[in-house]
């Protein structure tokens, strides 16, 4: 069996910078020295090869024209790599993974995202422990060569998540990202442990297809105790708007007043999708349970189910760039396409 080659994509963030020690001032490290950086990389059982973007970007500035980028890069290289690395700022690093896992459809090869908290040349840095261990998920294969990995994921801080079930759950401490609706791919610790039960299998023998086109005109509202129909009627007077994530309580609950009520007929009225996902990091949306969501089901309002905020978002705007008909619409984004929901 021959190495696997692992292509390491660098966009930007925390992990990719290095501390001038005589300014104190951070700047990106130039990931065509990597083994001098870090050393222990020549001790992996792979070839690595870098790229990275011209101009590498802090994440809170992603957008859709980033993702595409990435996925060109991998779409490119898909047949000359084993698996991909992407270091990327950990602030909306769930957005992108998320995006990533529906954009690359019938993925046969591993996508790890991976961060840090602390640059690559801090004396405590995570960077080391996160970029080492994602290089190596990503060489992992089975007796035949094929790999172990054949999904989008995200590690941080010893554990391997699927992507589009993360979130950011901490800005202090090195365990930054948490996936409470399903549990972790794999564990590394004195050994590094695969769930291969939790492990995400795409249908076999379909062809590796990459989506670029995706719609952002999506917006999210964020329900609170005194939200108003002032605050609201931006949504109405607006001709771009295609789909809105509603953020409710609970398991999608929302208020039964009857101007809410009416807003949201409405906003139905004007053509625009509405997904009900809940604001609780863990657990789902059972629109019915309770009589403050009776009315949602009434209305035809989608269940986004035990979904993530970022990953409804990213299934938004890649189904409406696929776009999918209004009737089909509803019945699409409540069936798991990527493992994105129970």
């Amino acid at each position: 069996m021959t190495q696997p080659n692992i292509l390491l994509i660098y966009t930007g963030g925390t992990i990719g910078m290095i501390k001038d020690f005589e300014t104190g001032a951070l700047r990106a490290f130039n990931f065509d020295k990597l083994l001098e950086r870090i050393p222990e990389l020549s001790h992996l059982d792979c070839e690595i090869e870098t790229v990275a973007f011209d101009a590498p970007i802090d994440s809170s500035d992603m957008n859709p024209n980033y993702w595409i980028k990435m996925a060109t890069i991998i779409e490119e290289n898909y047949e000359k790599f084993d698996g991909f690395v992407v270091l990327h700022g950990s602030d909306t690093m769930s957005y992108s993974a998320s995006m990533l896992s529906f954009m690359l459809e019938n993925l046969a090869k591993p996508v790890i995202f991976t961060g840090s908290q602390l640059p690559i040349g801090d004396l405590r840095t995570d960077a080391k422990e996160n970029l080492i261990t994602s290089i190596q998920i990503a060489s992992l294969q089975d007796d035949s060569g094929n790999p172990q990995i054949t999904e989008v994921g995200l590690y941080f801080e010893y554990k391997l998540y699927r992507a589009n079930r993360t979130t950011k759950i901490n800005a202090e401490h090195f365990e930054a990202f948490d996936s409470l609706n399903y549990p972790p791919l794999a564990e590394s610790g004195v050994h590094l442990k695969i769930f291969k039960e939790n492990l995400w299998r795409p249908a076999k023998q379909k062809p590796f297809k990459v989506h670029k086109k995706i719609d952002h005109n999506i917006a999210l509202i964020k329900l609170f105790p005194g939200i108003t129909l002032a605050s609201l009627e931006g949504f109405l007077a607006s001709n771009t708007i295609k789909a809105i994530i509603l953020e409710t309580y609970g398991a999608g609950n929302a208020p039964t007043e009857a101007w809410f009520l009416n807003f949201l007929k409405e906003i139905k009225q004007k053509g625009i999708i509405i997904v009900n996902v809940t604001q609780c990091s863990g657990g789902k949306v059972i629109m019915g349970q309770y009589e403050t969501s009776v009315a949602l089901k009434s209305l035809g309002i989608i269940s986004g189910k035990d979904i993530t905020s970022e990953a409804a978002i990213a299934k938004l705007m890649y189904l409406l760039g696929r776009k999918i008909s209004q009737s089909e619409f509803k019945t699409v984004f409540e069936t798991q396409i990527r493992g994105e929901m129970s």
